[in-house]
C-alpha cells in the first residue's frame, strides 16, 4: 500500500460539481484537498465579468481550494482568462485535454486536440513565457488511440507544468468500457512531471489496489466514485467508520441542504428536478438493492412528489 498521504482532487463533472454543489459537498463530508472546477466557456475577445466566471470566484469557494480550468485554444484568450484568474488570487491553473464530449471534441477542444500535438505545444510555447500562475493539464491516454498521447508527453517535459493528470481511458471511449491502468503506468515511463491519476476510482479496494500498484503515485482525482459514495475520500484518508445510521443520517442532511438550496438558486421546478435527477443516477449507489426507487426518482413530475420519494427511500 503506497504510504504516502494521498492528495485528493473532486473532478470537474459538468452540470454537477459547481460551486454551488462542492460547498454543501464539502460541508457534509471531508477528505478531499482540492477540486478542479467544469471548464470555463471560452468567449473570444471576453474580458470575463463576474457573470462569466461565477463558479470560480472567490467568494463562491470558500469551503475547498479550487482550481479553473481552461478550455481555450487561441494563445492570446486563454492568457486574458488566465490573467484575470491571476488577478482573482489564483496561482493554478488547469488546461482541459480531456474533456471526450463530441460537441466538444469536435471543435478540437478538450481530447479532440491530442490528435494534433502540434497545435497544443503550439499554444504552451506562446502562453508558458507569459503566463504568471502555475499551469497543469487534464488529458486522456489519447483520443483514438495510446501513440497520441505517448508521442505528446516526452515533448511536455520542455514545459514547466505543474503537474499532468490523465484519465486513464481514449477520448473515443467517452465513460464506456473499463480504464487502461496499463496505460498510465506506460505514461509514467515517458514523462518526467508528477502525474495524477484519474478514472473510476468507485470504492476503497479500487484505489488500494491502484495505490499498490504505484507506490510513488499520491496524486488522485475522483468524480463520479464520490457522487456514489460520497464517503468515499474520507475512506481514502482513513477517517475513523461509523454506523450505517449515521452514515444514513448525514446522507440525509446532505441531500437535504442540497435540495433546499437548489430550490433557491434554480430557476424553476424543471432545472431543480433535472439537477437532482442527474445526482441520482450515481447516490443511488449508496442504496444498494433500491433501483426501483431510482425509477420512482426519475419519473417524479413535481418537486412535492421528488421529496416524498426520497424521503421513502432514506426511510427503507
Amino acid at each position: 500500500m503506497n504510504e504516502l498521504q494521498p492528495f485528493l482532487y473532486l473532478a470537474p463533472l459538468r452540470g454537477l460539481t459547481e460551486s454551488l454543489f462542492r460547498e454543501i459537498l464539502t460541508r457534509h463530508f471531508g477528505g478531499f484537498d482540492a477540486a478542479v472546477a467544469p471548464f470555463i466557456t471560452p468567449q473570444k475577445k471576453s474580458l470575463y465579468e463576474d457573470k462569466q466566471i461565477r463558479d470560480v470566484l472567490p467568494e463562491n469557494n470558500r469551503n475547498l481550494p479550487v482550481v479553473p480550468q481552461l478550455l481555450h485554444t487561441d494563445p492570446e484568450d486563454f492568457l486574458v482568462l488566465a490573467r484575470r484568474l491571476a488577478d482573482l488570487g489564483y496561482r493554478h491553473i488547469n488546461w482541459n485535454l480531456g474533456c471526450p464530449a463530441p460537441m466538444v471534441a469536435r471543435k478540437k477542444r478538450g481530447s479532440g486536440l491530442l490528435p494534433y500535438p502540434e497545435e497544443i505545444l503550439g499554444l504552451l510555447s506562446r502562453i508558458m513565457p507569459k503566463l504568471e500562475i502555475e499551469l497543469s493539464i487534464k488529458t486522456r491516454l489519447g483520443f483514438n488511440d495510446h501513440a497520441e498521447t505517448r508521442a505528446l508527453l516526452p515533448q511536455l517535459d520542455q514545459f514547466p507544468l505543474k503537474e499532468i493528470i490523465i484519465h486513464a481511458r481514449l477520448g473515443k471511449q467517452l465513460y464506456n468500457g473499463v480504464t487502461d491502468p496499463d496505460g498510465f503506468a506506460v505514461c509514467r515511463q515517458l514523462s518526467r512531471h508528477t502525474l495524477a491519476y484519474n478514472g473510476d476510482i468507485n470504492d476503497i479496494e479500487t484505489f488500494r489496489s491502484l495505490a499498490d500498484r504505484f507506490p510513488t503515485v499520491n496524486r488522485w482525482m475522483i468524480g463520479r466514485g464520490a457522487l456514489s459514495n460520497p464517503f468515499l475520500a474520507e475512506e481514502i484518508k482513513g477517517f475513523p467508520p461509523q454506523s450505517a445510521e449515521e452514515r444514513k443520517m448525514r446522507l440525509y442532511n446532505f441531500h437535504d441542504e442540497l435540495f433546499r438550496r437548489y430550490t433557491e438558486r434554480l430557476a424553476g421546478p424543471s432545472h431543480l428536478l433535472g439537477r437532482v435527477k442527474h445526482l441520482w443516477l450515481y447516490l443511488i449507489a449508496s442504496f444498494p438493492g433500491n433501483k426501483k426507487m431510482l425509477k420512482k426518482i426519475l419519473k417524479s413530475h413535481t418537486p412535492a412528489g421528488y421529496r416524498n420519494t426520497v424521503e421513502e427511500l432514506f426511510t427503507k
